[in-house]
């Protein structure tokens, strides 16, 4: 008990930085990335176990997703087998809920501390009884073990998770990832992967706002959308046979001229039971375009891992150079198993001193392991104190030489007076590593798929860097007792970044919310009064979304050393099991109804899940408006847009940052 009253007292005083930015990179595939599909050990004499279908409906909500998987297999081999199937993790889902269907046999999940639940997955695969184990392979997977697959007989697994989304620049993005960026070699080294659909890959994408949205696109895959009503569009896709090695990536739009504005989600189902909320703010507010030269530092991956992306990575780069200003300067820093200056010193955008620098980027080439510590060390002892100064970092953060540490990162990224923009590419990339880098420089990250849409990724881009920022940013409710709030963002927010707040609450009531903030101009001070339901069913997704931005929270303090790795694996395995979450130290057992009752295992995904079945059926038909602050507007100014409005808009300049997230790579900006 004395270790979770200290992991919550830290907490309490803390924000979690995730901010994603919303559209995203290059159309061009990994040549070395790996799908997910079936794994097979690679010395295996059975034959692969098939995909016959897989199928995805994927429900766009305002504020998160839910996200359906199916698939169905089938055993070509005269005997039983297990199968074990693998798709990347995405970044901040909830996994909670596995089903599978065997003939007649069907199975549930519950999650239950990880070390029993592959306890239990032995005994009964030992039994010959039907069992599966849904797991986290560290921030790279997911595994499902099916046991027994049996010939003649189609299995089929159903897998559902929730991640909350955001609106950025009236934008919003969803991926379903299904690429592998072939960064885990001891993995590949000993699995092989069947990724071919023998009959059928199909999609359904329904998105629904409170807002008017004004148009839906999917990248990479044919079909049209519909526009069902002014909030409601669909998309479906269906193709005979097919290969998941493409992810699905998704874009909505709002319509124009939004307000800025306060959305409240929540879920309180009784007087007596504590409520859970999702606070989104949408600021408008005024803020003026940057117009001052800049030092570009570019810090560029060559390790081996960055072999198949070494093609994008210098055209990326040449295009960035071409089109910087003659008052920006240029220098540029590479590494791999240790970091090299590729530019003496600073050197000004001459078209001479360009050409020459662009022949030099086109000629580098990848190989050896990655020290990503030291090519950030030496990349920011470059920075000129007297000049606003961008640092550009390439990188899949996969780092495996020198220092590894998470808190070597932080304690390094918070002697400099940086900010940094993170944009992973690949479903492998180390987001939790560039998460601890993101919280020491009040900068943000960025997932990036290669089935991205890179103009939408340039445009958001551009925006961001050409703007000046919000600083000293702080969110206050009063009136109504809040507690275990989490947070999306730090004491810096961007242009047309949303302010995301999860949080629990024990009596309905009235409240006063306040945003805190300066400007170079000077301070700012926007407040409104907001409604907490005393009852509300509406949203019972939000106790597992509310957990697992709390456990993401406890991840990064035990990261930085701010708490022991057993406090945080004790506090990890409770949030789990309390909220049915597969975690690091959760994993969920899937059996048949009278397994649950030999193993004496409560059904409590069971009732949660019947919950939120219940409340998703209902807002089938139509979604409620969720904005707070119409009787007393927060924000005077309209929500910013690509493009436009909300103060700016107009010109945007730094057509550099579109090329960064070409390449999926990290901007660190000296903070103004």
């Amino acid at each position: 008990m004395k270790n979770k009253t200290r992991i919550s007292t830290i907490l309490r005083g803390r924000g979690l930085f995730s901010g994603l930015l919303c559209a995203v990179s290059s159309l061009l595939a990994v040549s070395q990335s790996y799908a997910a599909g079936i794994l097979t050990p690679v010395n295996s004499a059975d034959q692969a176990v098939e995909i016959q279908d897989h199928h995805v409906d994927v429900r766009i909500t305002d504020g998160f997703a839910r996200t359906l998987i199916q698939q169905t297999f089938s055993n070509p081999n005269p005997h039983e087998v297990e199968a074990i199937y693998a798709f990347p993790v995405p970044e901040s889902a909830s996994l909670s809920e596995i089903t599978i269907h065997s003939g007649e046999t069907v199975l549930e999940g519950e999650v239950i501390a990880r070390a029993e639940a592959e306890r239990i997955y032995q005994e009964e695969k030992a039994q010959g009884n039907d069992v599966g184990l849904g797991s986290k392979e560290s921030y790279q997977r997911y595994e499902f073990r099916v046991f027994p697959i049996r010939p003649g007989v189609e299995t089929q697994i159903e897998v559902v998770y929730y991640q909350p989304l955001k609106i950025d620049l009236g934008v919003g993005r969803y991926v379903y990832p299904i690429e592998e960026g072939g960064t885990d070699e001891e993995s590949e080294s000993f699995w092989t992967r069947n990724e071919r659909v023998a009959r059928s890959f199909s999609a359904e994408v329904s998105v629904r706002s409170s807002y008017p949205l004004d148009d839906l696109r999917v990248k990479g895959f044919p079909g049209t959308p519909v526009q069902e009503d002014a909030n409601h569009y669909t998309w479906r896709f269906d193709s005979p046979g097919g290969t998941l090695n493409q992810d699905l990536v998704v874009y909505y739009r709002l319509a124009q001229d939004l307000p800025g504005r306060v959305d409240l989600l929540s879920y309180k189902p009784s007087d007596a039971e504590p409520g859970y909320f999702m606070l989104t703010l949408t600021p408008g507010v005024d803020l003026q375009p940057i117009t001052q030269g800049t030092d570009y530092l570019f810090i560029l991956d060559l390790s081996g891992s960055m072999n198949g992306k070494m093609a994008t990575l210098t055209s990326g780069v040449e295009k960035a150079l071409g089109k910087l200003r003659p008052e920006d300067r240029v220098h540029v820093v590479t590494f791999s198993d240790k970091a090299r200056k590729l530019t003496r010193d600073w050197v000004t955008l001459s078209s001479d001193n360009a050409a020459g620098l662009i022949q030099q980027v086109s000629g580098l080439t990848a190989g050896g392991s990655t020290n990503l510590y030291d090519g950030l060390r030496l990349g920011l002892k470059q920075i000129d104190d007297d000049r606003p100064t961008s640092v550009v970092l390439i990188t899949d953060a996969v780092t495996n030489q020198g220092s590894l540490d998470p808190a070597d990162f932080h304690a390094l990224l918070k002697q400099h007076d940086v900010r940094l923009f993170g944009f992973l590419m690949g479903n492998s990339a180390n987001w939790p590593l560039m998460r601890a880098i993101c919280d020491a420089s009040d900068g943000f990250y960025s997932s990036v798929s290669n089935a991205d849409d890179i103009v939408g990724k340039v445009l958001v881009a551009k925006e961001k860097i050409a703007y000046e920022s919000l600083l000293d940013v702080d969110v206050k409710i009063d009136g109504v007792r809040t507690s275990e709030l989490t947070k999306d963002f730090s004491g810096k927010v961007f242009r047309g970044q949303q302010l995301v707040t999860f949080g629990r609450y024990t009596q309905g009531g009235e409240a006063e919310l306040r945003l805190q903030a300066r400007k170079t101009t000077g301070d700012l001070d926007y407040q409104t009064r907001i409604q907490f339901l005393e009852q509300s069913v509406e949203y019972p997704e939000l106790e597992r979304l509310w957990a697992m931005s709390r456990i993401e929270q406890i991840e990064l303090l035990q990261s930085i050393g701010k708490v022991s790795g057993q406090e945080s694996k004790e506090s990890i395995r409770d949030l789990g099991v309390a909220y049915q979450l597969v975690t690091d130290e959760t994993s969920m057992i899937v059996m048949a109804e009278e397994g649950f009752q030999r193993h004496g295992i409560e059904r409590n995904n069971q009732e949660r899940i019947e919950r939120e079945r219940v409340a998703q059926s209902q807002r089938q038909t139509s979604v409620s408006s969720t904005r707070v602050d119409s009787k007393q507007p927060m924000f005077k100014m309209p929500a910013p847009r690509i493009g436009g409005g909300g103060g700016g808009g107009g010109a945007m300049g730094l057509e550099v940052i579109g090329i960064i997230v070409f390449l999926g790579a990290g901007a660190l900006l000296r903070r103004r």
